[in-house]
């Protein structure tokens, strides 16, 4: 398994951990891909998973540029279409950043990151 799908499993057992309910992993379209989309406590949560092996070059979430957000963005809308029942629910953009060097992995949740 690549340390991205390392990742992204990790992510998703944290988010469940934390009473989260996991609506649907790795929804991709034309236009981009939200690793984890979840709903928390009647928010829905898009989830953009970065895994490194630490932080000593540079902190997971600065690979989430802005183009990436806007990407991420358009690909929340497009989920939304599609799954009305959840359109009126207030929503979060969040980054998991896991890192694997240390043990167990460290699991940071940043809410509402962009």
């Amino acid at each position: 398994m690549n340390s991205g799908k390392f990742g992204e499993e990790l992510a998703a057992a944290f988010l469940s951990s934390k009473d989260c309910v996991i609506l649907a992993r790795n929804y991709r379209i034309r236009e981009g891909e939200i690793d984890i989309i979840a709903l928390s406590r009647g928010t829905i949560i898009f989830a953009e998973v970065k895994t490194r092996a630490d932080a000593s070059f540079s902190a997971a979430r600065e690979a989430v540029t802005y183009a990436k957000q806007k990407r991420l963005r358009q690909t929340a809308g497009r989920w939304l279409e599609e799954n009305a029942d959840y359109a009126e629910q207030p929503a979060s953009f969040d980054v998991i950043e896991v890192y694997t060097l240390s043990k167990p992995p460290g699991i940071r949740w940043l809410r509402e990151a962009f």
